[in-house]
């Protein structure tokens, strides 16, 4: 019978434990109503995860790690197309394109950022599916799942301190009228810069974190920071989700707008 319950009940770290103390080889699904992911195991190590949403092929996989470009990506696409991963990495390894650690390298740090995102879920149904094998057309590695565990202990942690400081998904963000600091002295990441994009009185945090892909622990981890910058303050929710460039900015003055979007769209075009 396979083991199935609830994050709420069974948190995703404590699987991974149970897997590694187990030794266990299978499948682990966990799904929620907007996402769905798979992790393979053998004998207690990674082998092989992805949303089920995303494309998990190699080339996407090596186009989100950088190491080919959007053209070269389609190129594979078109011209690989009835390769499987497999019969992929042996051409592009043989024809000098990349190395063979360079392929492997890509493929860990996309398996473990579908757990790293993982860790944010706190409410999802999961089984496991003990023997399953991993699927014969992808390319499976075997990483140890203790520096994983650790990671996502120090995340749980860190989700309890955010709850705090953040009770409720369900408010919105507005730009402060006065903002602490200028924001061409800020220096933001890109799940900050797409945060801001959609802060509006009329956007729930539920709401950015679903339009800007993030997980709970990263859109409460961004509100954060730019609540601690000055730059936003939280509001009660005030309609429906919608963007609109014209109502993103609190102030009315015209030069003060034309002001805050010449710098939104330098610091842009800097990232």
């Amino acid at each position: 019978m396979a083991l199935q319950g609830n994050l709420r009940d069974f948190p995703f770290s404590q699987l991974l434990n149970l897997i590694s103390l187990a030794n266990k080889t299978g499948r682990l699904v966990v799904e929620s109503p907007a996402q769905s992911a798979e992790v393979f195991f053998r004998e207690g190590k990674l082998a092989y995860a992805q949303f089920r949403h995303d494309d998990a092929s190699l080339a996407a996989v090596l186009l989100r790690g950088g190491k080919i470009s959007q053209a070269q990506y389609q190129i594979l696409q078109q011209r690989a197309a009835q390769m499987n991963d497999k019969e992929l990495g042996v051409l592009l390894i043989n024809a000098g394109y990349l190395s063979q650690a360079d392929v492997l390298k890509s493929l860990q740090d996309d398996y473990c950022d579908v757990l790293q995102r993982l860790f944010g879920w706190t409410e999802g149904a999961f089984y496991f599916e003990a023997d399953e094998p991993s699927p014969e057309n992808r390319i499976t590695v075997k990483m140890d799942l203790e520096n994983l565990i650790i990671e996502g202990s120090r995340q749980a942690h860190e989700l309890i301190h955010l709850q705090e400081e953040i009770p409720s998904l369900d408010v919105s963000l507005k730009f402060r009228e006065r903002p602490e600091r200028d924001l061409k002295d800020i220096h933001l990441s890109v799940q900050e810069w797409k945060v801001i994009s959609y802060v509006n009185p009329k956007n729930t945090l539920r709401q950015i974190a679903g339009a800007a892909d993030l997980n709970e622990i990263e859109i409460r981890r961004v509100v954060y920071s730019l609540l601690q910058a000055g730059v936003v303050e939280m509001v009660r929710p005030g309609g429906s989700f919608t963007w609109n460039s014209s109502n993103m900015f609190p102030s009315k003055d015209r030069t003060e707008q034309k002001s805050l979007v010449n710098r939104l769209i330098q610091r842009i075009r800097s990232i």
